[in-house]
């Protein structure tokens, strides 16, 4: 479909020069696209994108040992939970209406496998079954990623030349999902973009008797510098190098299609594009491409910008955040994980 006018209606012709009387009139323009823009009324009902508490999923980071709630410094309004205070979030989440919410751990027994993670009672088990006893209406994901539980801050185990070990790490990360099903999570989200991680993870869980657990697939997270937050977050700041030879490259989109394309041949149920604000053309081509349930990650780089810039009077928080997360419905996404979860909740309610 052509957008655009035709050409036509920009011509001037001698009717046109001969109708000024007319034109007073209010016969021209005939097309008057500030019509359907009259009142808030008129705006809604022709409105072609809807934002709803229901399209949010709220991230929640879980530090073990933790005796009470902790301010993050980089993303104002977000804290680590304690393993107690989780499940009041979760149960506000529930209240407020949200689509779900994603958890995060936070480790205090890190080792070069991230192995606390793969065993039953360590806390990626102990912090799923707490927003589950919480408010078990409510879908939890659960992230399913080593860097939270290794101390050199990677996706998965360093071979001897420093770089992370794929296949041990998809062999892993499917002892990791069994744990998070059997823990009670409703999702489970892979994001540290290994080749075939998500048919190892899909093996796994049917092989346990799983076979009903969806998986969600960062299917395209690049390597982006808005992390920055996040990493203060979760506490999983690499001791060296980078995550550049598993990540994307920014400047790439063609190789994101690929990248979906094998997740969900692997037998991903979802979708998922991290970052969200400056990745939106990719929402866009993923959505239109395979038609899949598509999310995105509003990170935490993302959060901190409007925030801090709120703090300063640039911008009104509330605003930018109800504009910008309605940018990612109309890119496509169906949902969207967002630090603004609460706030957008309940400013839709107002």
């Amino acid at each position: 479909m052509n957008i655009l006018a035709p050409k036509s209606w920009f011509k001037t012709t001698p009717d046109k020069l001969a109708g000024k009387a007319a034109h007073a009139q209010g016969s021209f323009p005939q097309k008057r696209m500030r019509r359907n823009r009259a009142s808030e009324a008129m705006r809604t009902l022709v409105r072609e994108n809807t934002l709803s508490a229901s399209n949010l999923i709220l991230p929640l980071f879980v530090e073990e040992n933790l005796a009470e709630r902790t301010p993050i410094k980089s993303m104002p309004g977000v804290y680590r939970e304690t393993e107690n205070s989780i499940g009041d979030m979760c149960k506000q989440a529930y209240d407020a209406g949200l689509g779900a919410v994603m958890l995060f751990g936070v480790s205090h027994n890190k080792d070069n496998t991230g192995s606390d993670s793969m065993r039953a009672g360590g806390l990626l088990d102990r912090m799923i079954r707490r927003a589950k006893e919480a408010a078990p209406d409510l879908i939890v994901m659960a992230d399913l990623c080593f860097c939270e539980y290794t101390d050199h801050g990677h996706c998965g185990p360093l071979n001897d030349h420093g770089h992370v070990n794929n296949d041990e790490t998809i062999e892993n990360i499917g002892k990791q999902a069994v744990i998070a099903a059997r823990a009670g999570c409703d999702i489970v989200a892979p994001s540290g973009m290994m080749d075939g991680q998500v048919g190892a993870i899909r093996a796994a869980l049917d092989e346990a008797g799983f076979e009903n657990t969806p998986i969600l697939a960062y299917a395209a997270k690049y390597a982006s510098s808005f992390y920055g937050p996040f990493r203060e977050a979760a506490g999983c700041s690499l001791q060296k190098g980078d995550r550049k030879t598993y990540q994307m490259d920014p400047a790439n989109g063609d190789e994101a299609l690929r990248e979906v394309a094998l997740d969900i041949e692997e037998g991903a149920d979802m979708i998922m594009v991290k970052p969200g604000l400056p990745y939106l053309d990719i929402v866009w081509r993923v959505k239109q491409a395979f038609g899949m349930p598509t999310f995105a990650y509003n990170i935490s780089g993302e959060y901190a910008m409007l925030k801090f810039a709120a703090a300063t009077g640039a911008l009104d928080y509330e605003k930018a955040a109800l504009e910008m997360l309605m940018c990612f419905r109309r890119a496509g996404a169906d949902g969207i994980l967002t630090y603004a979860a609460l706030d957008v909740a309940k400013a839709l309610k107002a």
